[in-house]
């Protein structure tokens, strides 16, 4: 009989050990691919590229996708749910396109600021949602992840004190009713458009107006084509980090507890980030010749709460869950 060599020898034990789950085994990595509107130099997404994922380590093999580039705004739910997509970072009127309860989450002045964000989802309140999403949305929330409170950034040199005052602006907003009726609810005539194409909509006038907060208008440079960030502070801008049921049911507890603290501190790294610029670009805007002012906060919260009261949309809000996210 032809003697085996050393390499045949190693090859068979590893085949053996790999069958008996043995410490040898070479197991292929778990495939996370990532799917965001927003740029890869975002905090948020350098909190999951150089945080998360290195954290995580070589058993997750995570695969950012920044700026809608393998999925447009608005599909990306839908693709974890089919499978094509194992992870997403989802603002609630997402959710709420198939669980309208999260509708709540992204209405205006009702998330007041950073702190009051990680209340809501360490509380029942975030619990109640988490078990929402797994059990009629099949994903589950690891953890929010906070951009900044959204101001109305505008072309021209009207003043803007009031909701009245945006009646005949053309303010970008998302695709989607829940995103559309926030614009209404401050007073101004939304607009559906994708995040990649504002620029150029604010440039060619196919809008008149956007609304982000200040990090992501530095980012995106809409500074070159506006002249004034009025501070509203409408509505507080996050996401939820998603990972689709799928694959985060087939993880034993313990990795699943250590995804979620890991999402924990990588967006708390990235908050502190937020907040920091925050702080810092209302000076930078003024820098490159825009005026910054408050408007009367009293006055648009007045207006959106009664807008909300109004609308069907606050029909799915569960019952008595505003005042106990006010309470919080």
């Amino acid at each position: 009989m032809q003697a085996l060599s050393r390499r045949h020898v190693l090859a068979g034990a590893a085949a053996v050990a790999a069958s008996a789950g043995l410490p040898g085994a070479a197991l292929a990595a778990t495939k996370l691919r990532f799917a965001d509107v927003t740029t890869a130099d975002a905090p948020r997404s350098l909190a999951l590229t150089n945080i998360f994922a290195n954290e995580m380590g070589a058993d997750y093999e995570f695969q950012g996708y920044f700026g809608s580039t393998l999925f447009k705004q608005g599909t990306e739910l839908v693709a974890v749910q089919r499978g094509n997509l194992e992870m997403a970072m989802l603002p609630p009127s997402d959710f709420a396109k198939q669980a309208p309860e999260f509708d709540i989450l992204g209405a205006a002045y009702v998330v007041r600021d950073a702190d009051h964000l990680n209340k809501v989802f360490e509380s029942d309140v975030g619990e109640e949602f988490r078990k929402t999403a797994r059990e009629k949305l099949k994903v589950e929330i690891l953890a929010p992840a906070y951009y900044g409170a959204r101001h109305v950034n505008l072309k021209g040199n009207k003043k803007v004190s009031k909701p009245e005052d945006l009646a005949s602006v053309k303010l970008r907003m998302p695709g989607g009713e829940s995103w559309q009726f926030l614009g209404k609810a401050i007073g101004a005539n939304p607009v559906a458009m994708d995040y990649a194409e504002v620029y150029t909509g604010l440039q060619t006038g196919a809008i008149d107006a956007q609304d982000n907060p200040l990090p992501n208008d530095k980012l995106m440079k809409f500074y070159e084509v506006t002249n004034q960030i009025v501070l509203t502070g409408h509505n507080v801008g996050f996401g939820m980090l998603l990972i689709g049921s799928s694959v985060f049911d087939k993880l034993p507890e313990t990795e699943q507890k250590r995804m979620r603290d890991v999402a924990k501190k990588a967006f708390a790294w990235s908050t502190a980030e937020y907040l920091k610029q925050e702080s810092e670009l209302i000076q930078f805007f003024k820098d490159k010749g825009l005026e910054v002012y408050e408007p009367d906060v009293a006055a648009f919260r007045d207006y959106a709460q009664k807008q909300y009261a109004r609308s069907p949309l606050s029909s799915s809000w569960p019952q008595g869950m505003i005042d106990r996210i006010n309470k919080l």
